[in-house]
């Protein structure tokens, strides 16, 4: 692989030397991207997003009508374990846009070579958060604000999921690469499956079988462990076809690493803001922790549907700009901006629209249910922003933009903290911080916009950054 590698860089090597700049005349005779072709990434990465937050709204379906104790500790749980996992979210962004950029540049087993590099970062990495999440669940747990009726549960959940991190890892990895070679089809076909499994699966584990919420830890790695098995055998498929052998590269895992330091800041700073939230929700009291778990849930599955759309434009910027045609990655930006947008507005109507019905579904609790009503509709009131804000993000991830995008999200991090702190220091309740919330989702929408309306962050060729 690494003689591979390197003759497919030889022979790219003058290419990438006259690389056009922005505006260049190259771009004229480009071919129009169409709305056909963005739906086609985009409906299918829909599907594949919204099954996997599934597996958190299912849990917490199954989790909620235990009692709220044990919703609070999944909802902790679930912020601790996406944090472990959401850090190393660069294995999915960073493979897809540099893939595709590959694929532009007509160097096709190079990014697959590059993708196989990505998986086995992700299970080295996803080894050594497991060893983390199982000895310090409970400090974690605790750290995070969990009360005494909580933590126990919280604890539980997060030592348990902990184990199934290797196979969540390369999940992110493996779907990564085979976005970045535009095969959408086979990650929603494996989170379909899985979402149904792990409905069906936590439910015997946690009431027919007895073992309440660590039930449902337990069905829930289980069935990442198989997404994982599933993923490697489809990849190791597409290496043989092309006369790959899948092993390790260690030079490109280091420089993998190092490349994605403002990918990892960027995503530290996303997820202080959640860490954040799910603190100062504890810090209102076990009811509003438990009505904050549920909308963040909700809030989280909506998120990513709308990331669809931004998955669409990472593997379709990442093409464009590998193949130097930088006024197709304008017209694919301005069109998907449009998108966003009405995507955000129809599920924001919808959320608003379903808010008495969700409360009923989630929780049985009268108190968790009035709580919950007010924050599920200032989470609709952001919806189109954050529509806009998902297809910037993905945009400019694909564009391999990754300091901007990590220098923004700090700031807006910073936003939201103070927000927060207003918020706990005047005494408001939950449905404030809810609105801090919205708050940092039009901070990001401003730090993206006027970074897209410029050119700085259009750079082209095969390599991303």
């Amino acid at each position: 692989m690494d003689a591979d590698t390197a003759q497919a860089a030889e022979g790219a090597e003058g290419a990438e030397d006259a690389e056009p700049e922005v505006g260049d005349d190259a771009d004229e005779d480009a071919t129009h991207v169409t709305g056909r072709q963005i739906l086609a990434l985009a409906i299918p990465a829909l599907g594949a997003l919204v099954a996997e937050p599934l597996f958190v709204l299912a849990d917490s379906a199954i989790v909620g009508h235990l009692g709220p104790a044990q919703l609070a500790g999944l909802g902790t749980a679930g912020a601790a374990l996406n944090t472990l996992v959401n850090v190393c979210i660069f294995l999915a962004y960073n493979t897809t846009a540099q893939v595709s950029r590959l694929i532009g540049a007509g160097r096709r087993r190079e990014g697959l070579a590059r993708g196989i590099d990505g998986m086995y970062l992700a299970v080295g990495l996803g080894l050594l958060l497991a060893i983390v999440g199982v000895l310090a669940a409970g400090p974690i747990v605790r750290w995070l604000g969990a009360g005494a009726q909580a933590a126990p549960y919280a604890a539980t959940y997060l030592r348990i999921s902990s184990l199934g991190l290797p196979g969540m890892l390369l999940v992110l990895a493996a779907t990564g690469l085979l976005r970045g070679l535009h095969d959408m089809r086979t990650p929603l076909v494996v989170a379909a499956v899985a979402a149904l499994v792990n409905t069906l699966a936590n439910w015997v584990l946690v009431y027919p079988c007895g073992l309440g919420i660590a039930g449902s830890a337990a069905g829930t790695a289980a069935v990442q462990t198989a997404m994982a098995a599933a993923y490697a055998y489809v990849v190791v498929k597409a290496c043989r076809a092309e006369g790959i052998v899948a092993r390790p590269n260690a030079r490109a895992l280091r420089d993998s690493l190092s490349a994605n330091f403002a990918l990892l800041a960027r995503t530290i700073g996303l997820r202080v803001y959640l860490l954040a939230a799910v603190w100062g929700a504890g810090r209102l009291g076990t009811v509003a922790l438990a009505a904050h778990t549920i909308a963040a849930n909700l809030w989280g599955a909506l998120a990513l549907a709308l990331d669809s759309l931004a998955i669409a434009a990472q593997a379709l910027v990442g093409h464009e700009l590998g193949a130097g045609r930088t006024r197709q990655v304008r017209s694919v930006v301005a069109r998907m901006n449009r998108w966003g947008l009405g995507f955000g507005v129809i599920t924001g109507l919808g959320l608003a629209a379903l808010s008495p019905v969700l409360a009923a579904v989630f929780t049985s609790d009268h108190a968790v249910g009035h709580a919950l009503m007010p924050v599920l509709l200032v989470a609709a009131l952001f919806q189109p922003a954050a529509g806009v804000v998902f297809v910037l993000d993905g945009v400019l991830i694909g564009a391999g933009d990754a300091a901007y995008l990590a220098w923004a999200s700090l700031a807006c991090t910073a936003v939201f903290l103070v927000c927060l702190a207003v918020v706990l220091g005047v005494g408001l309740g939950l449905t404030w911080l809810w609105v801090a919330v919205g708050i940092f989702s039009l901070a990001r929408l401003a730090c993206l916009w006027l970074r897209a309306r410029g050119t700085a962050w259009m750079k082209v060729g095969a390599q991303v950054g």
